[in-house]
């Protein structure tokens, strides 16, 4: 998930995260151990998108030792397992396997060091700036409650990992390679993030819970030339850079405020091998992302976007070529509204109305939508819903030292998602992460001997 800066409703209980005793569904207590050594153990060992080899092996296993029928390998290293019991609903619980392209600098004992080839030859740093690692401990966990409490619910216990999602790309990968003929096809599915509020609560929105997104590729291509006579070639930087000072009118000037409307240049880079400083490159390669929270606004902005790249190869004494080419798009995570309420409402009675917030939405893009019915053109059925929530990472010590007087004032300065700095409290986080799929898997499933779960 790319990095948001969008905090819950700053309520008078964000500063308290809930004591361990509060959160803790039966049972979960002698699962913290186990499921805090996977933790660390992932966390220690991240890997990117599409190389989640080592990262899937741990997950699969931890399924296949409770009972799960494991699928590997779906969609590059993608996990799929299954649990029946039992006539009722088929409910999917939803993981991300990978991790980022960003330096740790913790200091935590855990912190990771890892470095892997990069694509210029170099060394990348990896590491888990996004919480993916927590994801997979917590499903693991609610995974083996669920398996060990049967006589509790119905139906069908889907648990999938997922790879690529930093790159918007593992969702569609899993359903192109039949995901859903490989598993029993749930009716809902369920998922979670974390986020730099307080740990011990979550929160849920009224509406999208993170925007949708188009990344284009837009390439200015030239025949190059010596930096003393400009006016003698077409320059693709030059007019690269123009897109990049025009790109904040998009916003401003042709989306209503309330649309949230955002567009971002995230890269430029030329091709001007050697970087020698008296050469005029002969390409130029911009990358541009716009978020929105309806399809509607995403098309304009790409639209508006399209306009304003051509415009500015068109003002060049020189023309270059240029080319826009869409790299990713990614659906609006809008939340069944029955699903949604109901999971909320589980929440509310397992933790308390004060530990379960507001979400205003996030910027933040997902491809979980591709999974549930927003997916149909890939998987083919429609009628597939889904809940998606956000869960509180921060501890109470980090809470305690971030700048601020108020609650506000210190969710703008904790470390955000996709921050080096980025550190989820392990124990606080997995307990009320396990807790709130295992709620929310149980308020979902058809009801067994056992009843909720309470």
């Amino acid at each position: 998930m790319s990095d948001h800066r969008h905090r819950p409703d700053a309520g008078p209980n964000l500063g308290r995260p809930a004591p361990a005793a509060d959160i803790a569904a039966p049972g979960l207590a002698a699962l913290l151990t186990p499921t805090a050594e996977l933790y660390l153990d992932l966390h220690r060992h991240p890997e990117l998108s599409g190389a989640e080899r080592r990262t899937a092996g741990r997950f699969a296993d931890w399924l296949a030792s409770d009972g799960f029928r494991v699928v590997r390998e779906v969609g590059g290293h993608g996990v799929a397992a299954e649990l029946r019991n039992g006539d009722g609903p088929a409910v999917l619980l939803r993981a991300e396997l990978d991790a980022l392209p960003v330096a740790e600098d913790t200091g935590v004992p855990y912190a990771s060091t890892v470095t892997v080839p990069g694509p210029d030859g170099g060394r990348v740093p990896v590491m888990h700036a996004c919480g993916h690692d927590a994801h997979l401990a917590c499903a693991a966990a609610a995974a083996r409650w669920l398996a060990s409490r049967r006589d509790r619910w119905r139906g069908t216990l889907l648990v999938v990992g997922q790879p690529a999602e930093e790159t918007l790309s593992g969702a569609r990968a899993m359903l192109e390679d039949g995901l859903y003929e490989r598993i029993t096809p749930p009716d809902e599915v369920l998922a979670q993030h974390t986020a730099p509020f307080p740990a011990g609560m979550v929160a849920h929105a009224d509406g999208p819970v993170l925007a949708g997104s188009v990344t284009l590729e837009v390439v200015f291509e030239g025949d190059g030339g010596h930096a003393a006579t400009p006016h003698l070639t077409a320059d693709p930087l030059l007019a690269a850079a123009g897109v990049v000072t025009r790109l904040a009118s998009v916003a401003a000037r042709e989306a209503d405020p309330a649309e949230r409307l955002v567009v971002t240049a995230s890269s430029l880079r030329t091709g001007n091998a050697g970087h020698a400083g008296n050469v005029i490159a002969s390409r130029a390669e911009l990358h541009v992302t716009a978020r929105a929270f309806t399809e509607t606004a995403l098309d304009r902005a790409v639209a508006a976007v399209q306009r304003v790249v051509r415009a500015e190869a068109s003002a060049a004494a020189v023309t270059p070529r240029v080319t826009v080419t869409p790299v990713t798009r990614s659906g609006v995570t809008l939340p069944d509204p029955e699903v949604a309420a109901a999971v909320r409402d589980a929440h509310r009675a397992r933790f308390g109305a004060g530990r379960v917030t507001g979400w205003p939405g996030a910027t933040a893009t997902e491809d979980f939508p591709l999974l549930t019915g927003a997916g149909a053109h890939l998987h083919g059925r429609p009628g597939i819903r889904g809940a998606y929530w956000m869960l509180g990472s921060t501890g109470p010590a980090q809470w305690s030292a971030a700048p601020g007087t108020g609650a506000a004032q210190k969710l703008r300065a904790l470390p955000a998602n996709h921050s080096p700095r980025y550190l989820p409290s392990v124990r606080l986080t997995l307990e009320t992460g396990t807790a709130a799929l295992v709620t929310g898997a149980l308020a979902r499933l058809g009801r067994g001997r056992g009843g909720s779960g309470s």
